[in-house]
């Protein structure tokens, strides 16, 4: 089981804003997430799309934040446990005990829920017996893309995710990428490349069309793809991905015993803690009266609670409100001399 000051649930631009606010403090903070990649909605959703509203940051678009935050929070070197949630949370004492889905067990005075509006799961292949090959031969993202080195690779999606990924694995696999529709959602730019790749034969595009069956014992040999014009048509598929998009859950928070309200958390606005002493909620997922659902308000939510955090980890230390323009500590945790 891993120590820590703070349990950080969520690692979209609140959470990484929460990572810095502790680390300014000397608190160590550890940040867990369901998405196998750090940014959430700012990456998941609207990678692309101009953000208007971070102050001093006249536009940037959601992988730009994201970056950025990173950057900010890298003297703290903060651990990251992504494509696990959450599953299980104890008090013991004055401490937060918290398993996640990896088996990984944690243990903290503080923990800040940071998680949008919910965890993000990925919509899954609706035919019936396909949950069997899940994690050998179906896969909903991608960790180590050298693990699809020359293989019959299926991609089904229309949307920036199957049109990025099947152009990337098209460097050393046979792809073959599926949608439902003739038009494509995703950027135009990506669209072009793989139209060229087509005309070369290097990837191969089927619309439009559906997953009907699938053929193989412990994993896929091939699969079935019945169009709209009812005519059958079987690739050669050793890898499903599968990129429908994100739903997105509460998941077990429904399930803490915290005080909700229409699938947020009450929360106490001085400090952003929850009804339980030493768990805190910031962003999206929280409300309190004058609520607005902006990132801006996130980032002071949880500047607030990382005050509160430093209390309850450091009890025998008096808290002391720092510039950090001016703090000499401030400026040795940052590396600046």
């Amino acid at each position: 089981m891993k120590k820590f000051d703070t349990i950080i649930i969520g690692a979209g631009p609140v959470g990484l804003f929460a990572v810095h606010q502790l680390g300014l403090k000397g608190l160590s903070a550890v940040v867990i997430d369901n998405l196998d990649k750090v940014g959430g909605q700012c990456i998941e959703l609207y990678p692309d799309k101009p953000i208007y509203d971070i102050p001093a940051v006249p536009e940037c678009t959601g992988e730009q934040l994201t970056k950025r935050l990173l950057d900010q929070i890298k003297p703290f070197d903060t651990k990251f446990f992504l494509n696990e949630r959450v599953e299980e949370v104890k008090q013991k004492e004055s401490n937060w005990n918290v398993k996640t889905t990896n088996n990984n067990e944690f243990i903290a005075p503080n923990i800040i829920i940071a998680g949008g509006v919910g965890s993000f799961e990925p919509r899954k292949l609706a035919l019936k017996g396909a949950e069997k090959f899940e994690g050998k031969s179906i896969f909903y993202a991608i960790k180590n893309k050298d693990d699809f080195k020359n293989k019959n690779i299926s991609i089904f999606g229309g949307g920036d995710s199957a049109l990025d990924w099947a152009l990337e694995l098209s460097k050393f696999s046979n792809v073959t990428l599926i949608h439902r529709r003739n038009d494509f959602r995703g950027a135009q730019h990506t669209l072009i490349k793989i139209k060229e790749l087509q005309k070369k034969g290097i990837i191969s595009i089927k619309t439009p069309c559906q997953l009907d069956s699938i053929d193989g014992e412990e994993n896929i040999k091939s699969i079935n793809l019945k169009f709209d014009n009812g005519k059958i048509e079987t690739v050669d598929t050793d890898v499903i991905l599968s990129f429908f998009g994100l739903i997105m859950k509460l998941g077990p928070i429904a399930e803490w015993g915290l005080g909700m309200e229409k699938k947020t958390i009450k929360v106490n606005p001085e400090n952003f803690e929850t009804n339980k002493k030493g768990i805190f909620a910031a962003g999206d997922i929280c409300t309190y009266p004058g609520k607005l659902k902006l990132i801006l308000s996130g980032f002071h939510e949880v500047a607030l609670a990382s005050v509160e955090c430093f209390k309850r980890a450091r009890p025998n230390e008096k808290y002391r409100f720092e510039f950090t323009t001016s703090s000499k500590t401030i400026q040795n945790r940052l590396g600046k001399k």
